[in-house]
C-alpha cells in the first residue's frame, strides 16, 4: 500500500498591485493600491494563483504580483522579521490561507 505524501507547503510574501473596480473598498480618491500578503502554497506559483483568486473574490482587481520569497529566503537576504510578522506567516501556513497584512493606497 502506497502512502500519499502531502506536499510541503511554504508561506510566501507577495505584494499585489490592484487597480480600481466598483465597490472595491479602496478610498474614493485612490487610483489603486498595493497589498502585502502572506500566502501558503507548495510553490510560489500556487501561492500567487491562490492570492489572485482570493482578491478577485473580494472584489479587487489584481494587476501585478511581486514575490519576495519564503521566510527562510527573506532571512537569507537580510530582512528583519519581527515576532508579529512571523506569527502572521505561521497563521497563513497553519490555515492554508492568504492573509493581507498591509494595504497602501495610491493617489495621483
Amino acid at each position: 500500500m502506497t502512502e500519499k505524501v502531502k506536499p510541503v507547503r511554504a508561506v510566501y510574501t507577495l505584494v499585489v498591485e490592484v487597480g480600481r473596480k466598483p465597490d472595491d473598498g479602496l478610498p474614493e480618491t485612490a487610483t489603486g493600491a498595493a497589498l502585502m500578503c502572506y500566502a501558503s502554497g507548495v510553490d510560489e506559483a500556487e501561492a500567487v494563483r491562490e492570492t489572485v483568486a482570493v482578491l478577485k473574490q473580494a472584489g479587487l482587481a489584481p494587476l501585478d504580483v511581486t514575490g519576495h520569497g519564503t521566510l527562510e529566503e527573506r532571512l537569507a537576504e537580510g530582512d528583519e522579521i519581527g515576532p508579529d510578522e512571523r506569527d502572521l506567516m505561521d497563521r497563513a501556513g497553519a490555515e492554508n490561507a492568504v492573509i493581507v497584512v498591509q494595504t497602501t493606497a495610491f493617489y495621483d
